[in-house]
């Protein structure tokens, strides 16, 4: 195997305890914090494309303002529980709880 083929292997929790902060730390906390948020807005977002509507749409039919949706999608903010559930039926969808295996 040449220079150019050689298969680089890396820690990727190594990686995150070096941006973030080790495991269990406030800084890694907060990391994680701000990743679910970002993803909940993403899904948020995906689901309120597929449902042909824009943000102001969705704004109206919950009782809120573009602004707020906008921040919710980009992750700047987490809407409670109430309002996510208000989301998730203005775009015609349902949450479903199961056990975890």
């Amino acid at each position: 195997m040449n220079h150019e083929e050689e298969i680089r292997i890396f820690d990727v929790d190594a990686q995150l305890d070096a941006a973030f902060g080790e495991e269990g730390t406030p800084e890694r906390k907060a990391a994680e914090d701000r990743a679910y948020a970002f993803f909940m807005g993403q899904m948020i977002e995906d689901a309120r494309k597929k449902a042909h509507m824009t943000q102001e749409e969705l704004a109206a039919r919950i009782g809120t303002n573009k602004s707020y949706i906008s921040r919710v999608e980009t992750g700047k903010t987490e809407p409670k529980i109430s309002t996510f559930y208000r989301i998730v039926s203005a775009l015609g969808l349902a949450i479903e709880l199961t056990p975890s295996t």
